[in-house]
């Protein structure tokens, strides 16, 4: 194990600061400050490499979380990114994204604030990449079969780094100008840096997977057309469809979705050009949902130089401490307080939107709320006498995805739906269509980071499998049916 005294001497839970609010609005920089490598390391030594390290049960992926914190601990950096790279393609990411399940699940957390697993984690990739310890894997021979990866987010991404390996020519589509989907225009700069996208993509690159930027398959390119082309197919495409809200003026100019907002505040940060970008500089800004897209947009919008913002959320604010009714080791509903909540704004919550209201010239101009309540039979009821209005000229919709867009590639490819619209898989991440797999949101819903990797991970042994004839020695962590522990 790491220090056997570790977890009594170090009590405290030590993270990395968060770089002044005034200085970070002021650019797209990530938020926080390298942390010192021997904190880092204190921290690792905390582990108490447990009989049953719940760790791993709260991480999709099995991360070997015991056995890196001691690598990191001692200070053998190589060794522990070997051990990353066992079981995660990306620790990068997820050392930046994920929300951290395995922290939650951290058998200290019991007593004590949980060991920082996920500074530990992205310390130890971000060395190795500094010190040249990452490099292309690239197949001692090619199997001769093909493979088409349709959606270059993490799920894709997993997939197709996991075949290249395996000897298959795997080449990856995107409507996109640039690979890495949402990674790249739907995450702000301000929460992962593009250069960090860029060198994995270098990697995979150097390892003989091809990128096919610009394509929409679908559109330019049909389902029929990949099917005759390739022997396999993966649909990796998200859970892009977004929830709406159903309230009068909801058509008014300056309502929109966060992704017909955040993709091109990104490109902007990026130093693109985008024509007609819609932004939030000088205006009152309310975001409609209090989720990590939430999050997102009101960084942006703060960034931009919003005169105020207000994020609105229907359900009741939660508290500091785990509920019972989400024991250890599942993932709690806390409130919490990420690096665009600490930089401004007004969070509101048990509210919903009555009216979105506009002026003469069909512009928004405020919003109509009321206090909610739960019900006693489910759903929401209002609160008698509580309505009123908030100005807004510029209203973003955060409320989260219903799946995958149907028409195009997925209706080509007449691939069956589940009863929630996402894409229906067996054990082995088939779609009903043979030789046509789905990874990530297409197939699970909207979901976590780490989620979309092992999926993407499980889908490229069913793909090996099939295309070798019935065996795979690629790992295989999750199957579709699996679900977070707080499921």
């Amino acid at each position: 194990m790491a220090d056997p005294r570790g977890f009594l001497s170090t009590r405290e839970r030590e993270l990395p600061k968060r770089r002044p609010v005034p200085v970070r609005l002021m650019d797209w920089r990530e938020v926080y400050e390298q942390q010192d490598v021997a904190q880092v390391q204190r921290q690792a030594g905390r582990c108490m490499d447990c009989g049953i390290p719940f760790c791993h049960n709260g991480c999709p992926l099995g991360n070997r979380i015991p056995e890196w914190n001691d690598l990191a601990w001692k200070g053998d950096w190589s060794e522990a990114v070997e051990q990353l790279h066992a079981t995660n393609n990306f620790p990068e990411f997820t050392g930046r994204l994920c929300p951290a399940p395995c922290e939650t699940a951290c058998v200290l957390g019991i007593n004590q604030p949980p060991v920082t697993i996920k500074q530990i984690e992205v310390t130890t990739i971000d060395r190795a990449f500094d010190g040249g310890a990452v490099s292309p894997k690239a197949p001692d021979r090619l199997s001769g079969k093909t493979v088409a990866v349709v959606g270059s987010g993490p799920a894709g991404l997993a997939v197709a780094q996991q075949l290249t390996r395996a000897g298959h020519t795997v080449a990856v589509y995107e409507r996109a100008d640039k690979a890495g989907g949402l990674l790249r225009y739907g995450i702000p700069e301000f929460k992962m840096e593009k250069s960090v996208l860029d060198r994995r993509l270098a990697q995979m690159t150097a390892e003989g997977t091809r990128f096919r930027t610009g394509v929409d398959v679908g559109g330019a390119v049909t389902g029929k057309a990949l099917r005759d082309r390739y022997d396999a197919v993966v649909l990796a495409v998200g859970a892009t469809v977004p929830r709406d809200l159903p309230v009068p003026g909801r058509q008014l100019d300056g309502v929109m979705q966060a992704m017909e907002f955040l993709p091109p505040a990104n490109r902007v940060a990026l130093g693109e050009e985008v024509e007609n970008q819609v932004v939030a500089t000088g205006k009152d800004v309310i975001v409609i949902g209090g989720g990590d897209t939430g999050a997102d947009c009101i960084g942006t919008a703060l960034r931009q130089g919003a005169r105020s913002v207000t994020s609105l959320e229907i359900m009741p604010r939660p508290g500091p401490d785990r509920p019972a009714i989400q024991p250890w080791p599942t993932y709690p509903t806390l409130y919490r307080v990420a690096g665009a909540h600490e930089e401004g704004g007004e969070r509101i919550y048990a509210v919903s939107t009555k009216e979105i209201l506009g002026d003469d010239l069909g512009r928004v101009r405020a919003l109509s709320l009321v206090e909610v309540k739960p019900g006693n039979v489910g759903g929401f009821v209002e609160v008698e006498g509580t309505a009123r209005e908030i100005p807004a000229q510029l209203v973003l919709l955060a409320m989260g995805f219903l799946g995958p867009q149907t028409n195009g590639v997925v209706e080509q490819l007449g691939v069956e739906l589940d009863e929630r619209s996402n894409i229906k898989r067996d054990k082995a991440f088939m779609t009903s269509v043979p030789g046509v797999f789905a990874a990530g949101d297409a197939g699970r819903g909207q979901s976590l980071i780490v989620w979309a990797i092992a999926e993407g991970r499980s889908a490229a042994a069913g793909v090996d499998a099939y295309l070798m004839g019935g065996s795979s020695a690629l790992p295989r962590p999750i199957n579709p049916t699996d679900r977070p522990l707080n499921v």
